[in-house]
């Protein structure tokens, strides 16, 4: 594969940089995309861990490019960054083209004329299709309003919403106008979607420790307790208990009927990538009764965010509620890190009790915050019939993997 094709996220590319009128796009180095992150401009569009440079070096099978935008790029004037991961078809000189929640860009530019250059520089580099995960939210729906309107086959979309965002409808109305579609179908369904299209945020911003502990509902505060009474022990891990997450997760993957598919190489793979870009990114908590490690749960920071990206347990020793006190710990955390959202990411969109997937919705409603519906993810194919083609060649392909 070309490296003039594909160029390098290390470094600058050298082929001719992508314009539209004022705005130019071209490959720019990692450290001049986290300068960016890093500034008030890069901060408030709130970048999450998959646009993050390091995110390139976590995932295999997959070759990247930093781009960036503004003004003029080359010289770090930049308005918008994207992390851009391309997977070769094989047997082809063709690339699949994804932005995993992103581009971090003004997503309230009416035009959104930021993305024309994004395309073409996707089309020069051989890809076929583009699949991006645009970051204003649909809908919320706080844990106080779900709570008491679940029933039997209901889901979140028979449920009004108490916000709908303005400004997400408006991108969902731009996007299809350009020939976007959104993955998976404009209905609830998810099938399309590699990313959570529903996920849980807890607010900090504005809140008091204390405030938090009220918002936790009544079997919350008794489970954090009841771990507190028990001597369930948190802290903050290592690289090296990594391998006991994994054995957990593995518990966790079979008792609660999902697969994650993830080897103990993945997850030691980003610990070490985000942890190179920024110590401290990831950390691993583990909680311990009587010398034994029954729940350890990972947390990510990007700035003024946290998520809870993965939570493994025993099958034993339930009682003592260790995964309530891991999380108490990481909440308080993440809002003393100065946090203004802990994202506890995906959720169901069933609201049947009696079914299994309600179980964790049920769980992350405990902590009082709201489920948010993402605009979920957007492709399109790039150039004429034979990428349509190999678009759809290429969603059969990834479905049978």
């Amino acid at each position: 594969m070309s490296a003039l094709l594909v160029p390098s996220s290390s470094s600058s590319s050298p082929v001719r940089p992508a314009r539209n009128g004022d705005v130019a796009l071209r490959t720019i180095t990692a450290e001049t995309y986290r300068a960016f992150l890093a500034s008030p401009g890069g901060e408030a569009l709130g970048a999450g861990f998959l646009q993050c440079p390091s995110w390139a070096d976590v995932k295999e099978g997959w070759r990247s490019q930093l781009l960036g935008w503004g003004p003029d790029p080359e010289a770090g004037e930049l308005t918008g960054v994207a992390l851009v991961l391309l997977r070769q078809f094989p047997g082809t000189r063709k690339y699949f083209a994804y932005l995993p929640e992103g581009p971090v860009a003004d997503w309230s530019d009416p035009d959104v004329g930021w993305l024309d250059p994004l395309l073409e520089h996707l089309r020069r580099t051989g890809a076929f299709a583009v699949r991006i995960g645009p970051s204003p939210a649909y809908r919320r729906w706080s844990a106080a309003g779900l709570k008491p309107l679940t029933g039997p086959g209901r889901r979140l979309g028979d449920v009004l919403a108490s916000e709908v965002d303005p400004l997400g409808a408006a991108v969902a109305d731009r996007l299809r106008a350009r020939g976007w579609r959104r993955c998976g179908g404009d209905g609830t369904g998810e099938d399309g979607d590699a990313q959570p299209r529903h996920v849980f945020h807890v607010p900090l911003a504005g809140r008091t420790a204390q405030d938090l502990w009220s918002g936790l509902n009544q079997e919350w505060r008794r489970n954090v307790r009841r771990a507190r009474k028990e001597d369930v022990e948190v802290v903050v891990g290592s690289a090296a208990d990594l391998p006991e997450f994994c054995r957990l997760l593995a518990i966790t993957e079979r008792r609660d009927g999902f697969r994650l598919g993830r080897s103990l190489a993945y997850y030691e793979r980003q610990y070490a990538a985000l942890n190179a870009e920024e110590p401290g990114r990831m950390k691993l908590y583990l909680a311990r009764h009587q010398g034994e490690i029954l729940a350890a749960h990972t947390m990510i920071t990007v700035g003024r965010r946290a998520w809870y990206q993965t939570g493994a347990s025993a099958d034993h020793r339930r009682e003592v509620r260790p995964s309530n006190a891991l999380q108490w710990r990481m909440l308080q955390d993440a809002h003393a890190l100065g946090a203004d959202v802990y994202d506890m990411r995906g959720v169901p969109s069933c609201l049947d009790p009696e079914e299994r997937a309600y179980g964790l919705l049920r769980w992350k409603l405990g902590t009082g915050g709201q489920v948010v519906e993402t605009l979920g993810e957007w492709e399109r194919p790039l150039g004429g019939s034979a990428n349509h083609a190999l678009h759809h060649a290429f969603q059969a392909y990834l479905k049978r993997r």
